[in-house]
């Protein structure tokens, strides 16, 4: 706490001094003599002989200063421009955002239970989750919200963020909906009252094929080793000796979760990964040998996008030798926070550590403290080398070199390098592809697809009924063609059929979305455009 309150007041002196009209450089070299030992510091005719100057200052600014100030606000603006002096990574949070940020994490939110679409600028029910609120109230997928509590939302181009505010709050509360269902003659008035519902961040776990299972672990929240155990039980019993465990744009989250889900996976007394504070002092994780998928042919997908636990676990894994990894070299965020609450509901997330994987490799990528813009633009960089698209575009130095129990060498220097790269692929992106895509007719269409053909995609209880329902219309395809022309994208039939699979799978794949088998369904159809997904299932099957 001592240290908090050294920066809350270094904080408050450096508003202040931006407000004199100093510049920044000079504001922040101020800021950091404050922060050393101060003594016999002059205001005036007055003296604060062995008293800090941050204390003194705030005295001063209490007491003196020409103009009231809500010393809140000041510290509110300051204390970011401050952590941004450090690392790209230690971050306020403030109360008014500790919520929303936390709730993703925390595995369940206050709400109503439903998935909706705003694609036409109406809400349209695409979902209603099992035993929620609204499934017990009566809402049925297909319908549309006009009005929540009386006030009308369709139509007026309010955006999603605002919908979501106004259907969810405090579980216990009752929000009523007016809805326009369809062969339904005026709005349907249904009262739901709020509760806990559940946020799954396994976003899919489905067999591929008769013996290699895909799991996708969007973020590492309180819940995932849960939910990740969980669904190795469920594929194994569909047959899975092979797992495809997918943590692309996966940004990380709880330590504890990644290093459990490792321990699945390793057998006893593997190291999992290490800490190292400024002090040298470290703290070692390590493998229990009760894990229940050791005998698993494993294949780890990752990209640029993953990264913190993500590249823990892929770390672990690599260096251990269990399993491939394979995508592009992962984001190379390595640095560990710790989350110090204040009484007011925010908090502040400091860096006190590092991460390393096994072998010794650093995960953090090189920056420059108070360089945060250089360091948000490494990716862009990346694409520009050509990183994106060519392992032979990525370097490493030789003292960076590491070498796994079997002799595989790895490196560090920042993110994961994967065993199998898989570059971007871009080969068929055609103008007629990027229209649709981009002016989001292509999505649209599949959502007045699920709208229409609803009763059928109800009946689909599995992904065979699901695929067999999708094989039996023909004109699927043409349809949408037709259905773009409308909307004002002329038919190319060049760039058609050169993008004709990529179209046609992510038809199939957002309908299927739409259907009970949801997220599962998705990634079902759409892996066999996902080179990514192929390149680790052929992988597999050498093994």
């Amino acid at each position: 706490m001592k240290r908090a309150l050294k920066y809350l007041l270094a904080a408050l002196v450096a508003v202040v001094i931006f407000l004199a009209g100093w510049n920044t450089n000079s504001v922040m070299r101020w800021v950091r003599s404050l922060l050393s030992e101060q003594t016999n510091t002059y205001v005036g005719e007055r003296s604060f002989s062995r008293t800090p100057k941050l204390t003194s200052v705030l005295e001063l600014i209490e007491n003196k200063y020409v103009d009231s100030l809500s010393c809140d606000s000041l510290q509110e603006l300051a204390i970011p421009a401050i952590l941004r002096e450090l690392d790209p990574h230690s971050a306020y949070i403030p109360a008014r955002d500790f919520k929303e940020i936390e709730e993703p994490l925390q595995g369940e939110f206050d709400g109503i239970g439903v998935v909706f679409n705003m694609a036409t600028d109406t809400v349209i029910i695409l979902n209603v989750i099992p035993s929620g609120p609204s499934r017990k109230a009566g809402v049925q997928g297909g319908d549309r919200i006009i009005k929540v509590n009386d006030t009308l939302i369709a139509g007026q181009k309010m955006s999603q963020t605002s919908v979501m505010k106004r259907l969810r709050g405090p579980r216990g509360t009752n929000v009523k909906l007016s809805i326009e269902r369809k062969d339904i003659q005026g709005l349907v008035d249904i009262v739901v009252t709020r509760d806990a519902i559940p946020l799954h961040s396994v976003e899919a776990a489905v067999m591929l094929t008769d013996k290699v299972g895909f799991i996708k672990l969007s973020q590492f929240s309180r819940t995932s080793f849960k939910e990740v155990r969980n669904a190795l039980t469920s594929l194994r019993a569909q047959g899975m000796t092979s797992l495809i465990f997918d943590l692309r744009d996966n940004t990380g989250g709880f330590l504890d979760q990644a290093i459990h889900i490792a321990n699945e996976f390793l057998p006893a007394n593997r190291l999992i990964v290490y800490t190292k504070d400024r002090n040298g002092e470290m703290m070692q994780q390590y493998s229990d040998g009760r894990g229940s998928s050791t005998d698993l042919k494993l294949a780890v997908l990752i990209n640029e996008a993953s990264a913190s636990s993500s590249e823990i676990l892929a770390g672990a894994l690599q260096d251990n030798d269990c399993g491939t990894i394979v995508g592009r070299r992962s984001f190379g965020k390595g640095l560990v926070q710790e989350q110090i609450p204040f009484e007011d509901g925010s908090a502040l997330r400091l860096t006190v550590a590092h991460y390393y994987t096994p072998t010794g490799r650093s995960i953090q990528k090189p920056y420059t403290s108070g360089k945060g813009a250089d360091y948000e633009l490494d990716l862009v960089e990346r694409f520009n080398r050509n990183e994106f698209f060519s392992a032979d575009s990525i370097h490493f130095a030789d003292s960076l070199r590491y070498t796994t129990p079997k002799g595989k060498v790895v490196y560090g220097g920042g993110g994961i390098m994967p065993d199998l790269f898989v570059p971007l692929d871009t080969l068929n992106i055609t103008k007629y592809f990027s229209e649709v895509s981009g002016r989001n007719i292509l999505y649209r269409y599949t959502i007045e697809y699920a709208d229409t053909h609803r009763k059928g995609l109800e009946r689909a209880k599995s992904i065979a009924q699901l695929e067999q329902l999708l094989n039996n219309d023909t004109e699927l395809f043409t349809n949408f063609v037709r259905y773009a022309d409308k909307q004002g994208v002329a038919p190319n039939w060049e760039d058609i059929d050169r993008s004709r699979d990529i179209m046609e799978a992510q038809l199939r794949a957002y309908i299927a979305r739409n259907s009970d088998l949801e997220d599962n369904a998705f990634y079902y159809f759409i892996y066999p455009i996902d080179k990514t997904v192929l390149r680790a299932i052929e992988a597999l099957e050498q093994e």
